[in-house]
């Protein structure tokens, strides 16, 4: 694989820049914390330029051109997978397989151009699907190309002129997303912009944006929401969550632990859905705890680039500091030998509740008597993104689960991948506004028009 980062640019009206000015923060190789760039944002009158490009484009985004685009980025998911890990410090034997997404995300947004997502007429009474206008689309530094890719593409399936930013801690690997995308769609259809809060707040701004898609913190979704009220624009916002894993008392045990272990770990506990909340029966809590433990010590700790590595550092010796920060001086265990060298922090597991989202290997450790408190626990905090149940009696896990106040729980899972491509991803409380997924995503990029002929079509009663 190669070595080397790519340039840090931007795509302005069909032409590549380089952004000029500095944010005061050095991009880390998140192995050793040895700075490897300076982060970098589009200038103001460039990204002016990009929502007045936006505004004027006009042209036809079709499944064969999606194809195209798909077929071209299947060459280059290697180096995506290899930037998105020496950027963000995931294992690159997890962001491969992710990288398949982003290939993956054109070929599902053509199949539903060809199945007719945009036209859904009802007996004679046509349903145009149209485009809101300019998207932007926001994207976090943890897995930044698939998040990128399945927002960008729904976005342009649904006809709409895309502005994508990135966070400033993971720009590379949308450069060649950007790439692939550039070659095959009109001009000023496409434009990706670079830059930290600054240039996302000049962007949400604009009244030529019309739509946003925002992956992101709490903090930065109430800002969007803020300035998007005033003109009802339509905002789809995932902001995280702080998830309950509930180990019911007859849960098997080898499958508990490896879910408790896997949840807490997977992309080095830096994703939306990580486990933030270990619910376990109170009489088998101190085994559990132990043999959760003794998985995480077994992991292979290691630089994100070796293959061999299951848990690697953290994005950022900041971001490493703050979660290290939210351990507020509680009682706490943590598992593993980590290098002296980089932004590592070993998984944790900390006595009591979490009232918030860490975005680490950290996880509160809280116990219950019976059912009832189990659940009340699961729903105690405002979040609701994610949620899981582990149990032997998969009936009574199922109906434990229909009773936990997330957009998606799973039973005895622990895998990223959502429990059906053709399922929503809800946000509920505080994780969020709207529904992401294969068909929610396209749909949200769009308004419907109905246009028929009074009369022609009428219920009628038996």
């Amino acid at each position: 694989m190669s070595t080397d980062l790519p340039a840090i640019t931007d795509l302005i009206d069909d032409e590549w820049g380089t952004p000029e000015i500095d944010l005061g923060v050095a991009l880390q190789d998140p192995a050793t914390s040895r700075p490897v760039a300076r982060a970098v944002a589009t200038a103001a009158d460039r990204v002016e330029r990009a929502l007045a490009v936006a505004e004027a484009a006009a042209g036809r985004i079709d499944a064969t051109m999606l194809d195209a685009i798909a077929a071209d980025l299947d060459a280059r998911l290697p180096r995506i997978a290899e930037l998105d890990a020496r950027a963000t410090g995931v294992p690159i034997s997890q962001t491969v397989p992710l990288a398949a997404i982003v290939s993956g995300s054109f070929r599902l947004a053509a199949e539903q151009l060809r199945a007719g997502a945009l036209r859904q007429d009802q007996d004679g009474v046509e349903v145009h699907r149209l485009p809101l206008g300019p998207a932007l689309c926001l994207v976090p530094w943890n897995a930044p190309a698939p998040m990128a890719a399945h927002k960008v593409v729904n976005a342009l399936a649904a006809g709409c002129p895309v502005i994508l930013k990135v966070s400033e801690l993971a720009p590379y690997s949308s450069v060649v997303l950007a790439e692939a995308i550039a070659e095959h769609v009109p001009a000023g259809m496409f434009q990706l912009v670079q830059g930290g809060a600054q240039v996302g707040a000049q962007l949400v701004a604009s009244p030529r944006i019309k739509a946003v898609s925002f992956t992101g913190g709490l903090a930065g979704g109430r800002s969007i929401a803020t300035a998007s009220a005033a003109s009802f624009r339509p905002c789809q916002l995932e902001l995280g969550g702080n998830n309950p894993l509930v180990v019911l008392p007859d849960a098997d045990f080898d499958t508990a632990t490896r879910i408790a272990a896997e949840l807490l770990t997977t992309l080095n506990g830096q994703w939306c859905r990580a486990l933030g909340r270990l619910i376990l029966p109170a009489k088998r809590a101190g085994d559990l705890v132990e043999g959760i433990g003794k998985r995480l010590a077994a992991l292979r700790v290691g630089a994100p680039m070796d293959p061999l590595t299951e848990f690697g550092p953290l994005v950022h010796a900041k971001h490493a500091q703050a979660v290290r920060a939210s351990f507020d001086g509680r009682e706490m265990r943590s598992f593993g030998n980590m290098p002296e060298a980089g932004n590592y922090l070993a998984p944790t597991l900390l006595d009591g509740d979490l009232a918030k989202e860490i975005f680490g290997p950290v996880a509160g450790v809280v116990t219950y008597a019976d059912i009832e408190e189990a659940v009340a626990l699961a729903n105690a905090v405002p979040y609701g993104l994610e949620g899981y149940v582990c149990g032997a009696d998969e009936q009574q896990a199922l109906g434990i689960a229909r009773r936990i106040r997330a957009g998606e729980v799973k039973v005895n899972g622990s895998s990223i991948m959502s429990l059906h491509l053709m399922t929503p991803r809800p946000a509920w409380g505080l994780s969020g506004l709207g529904e992401e997924g294969t068909a929610e995503t396209l749909r949200f990029f769009t308004g419907a028009r109905v246009v028929g002929v009074e009369g022609r079509f009428a219920l009628h009663a038996s």
